[in-house]
């Protein structure tokens, strides 16, 4: 049985470089690359990266921008600031998260407690960037 209510599908990231970018996000935040060899060999236009079973983040290049016409405007969205994109995570992810981005050197915010969220508030959170200035915030709420 499928399961059709509404949820997050996917983010899009620009990025320099889509294969760097997998590879901070597999070996500092722990997500799974998925078509890094199909978009390094030409036939993906962009690798992504898996949150969850649901979800995942595309790592488009900047050079698509150009390419970018859904809708009128859409290729002036390369560089456009979002402010930030949040994970949630379970206590013991969000620990070992932190300790991968300290451990390989990416600065991290210092921890804020009882922060409002789509589950209520959460018990604490940090945030930090990825190596093209993208930033995130990661939480827990248990």
């Amino acid at each position: 049985m499928t399961d059709n209510t509404t949820r997050l599908d996917h983010v899009v990231l620009w990025v320099r470089d889509p294969v760097a970018a997998a590879g901070f996000y597999e070996k500092a935040v722990g997500m799974e690359p998925l078509r890094v060899t199909e978009f390094a060999a030409g036939t993906a236009s962009f690798p992504s990266v898996r949150l969850n079973d649901e979800t995942i983040f595309d790592l488009a290049p900047l050079s698509m921008a150009e390419r970018m016409r859904m809708v009128p405007g859409a290729a002036d969205s390369a560089g456009h600031p979002v402010n930030h994109v949040c994970l949630s995570l379970p206590p013991d992810d969000f620990e070992a998260l932190h300790g991968r981005l300290t451990e390989q050197g990416v600065p991290v915010s210092d921890f804020s407690y009882d922060s409002y969220g789509a589950r209520g508030m959460a018990k604490r959170s940090f945030y930090f960037r990825d190596p093209d200035g993208n930033v995130f915030e990661a939480r827990h709420y248990e």
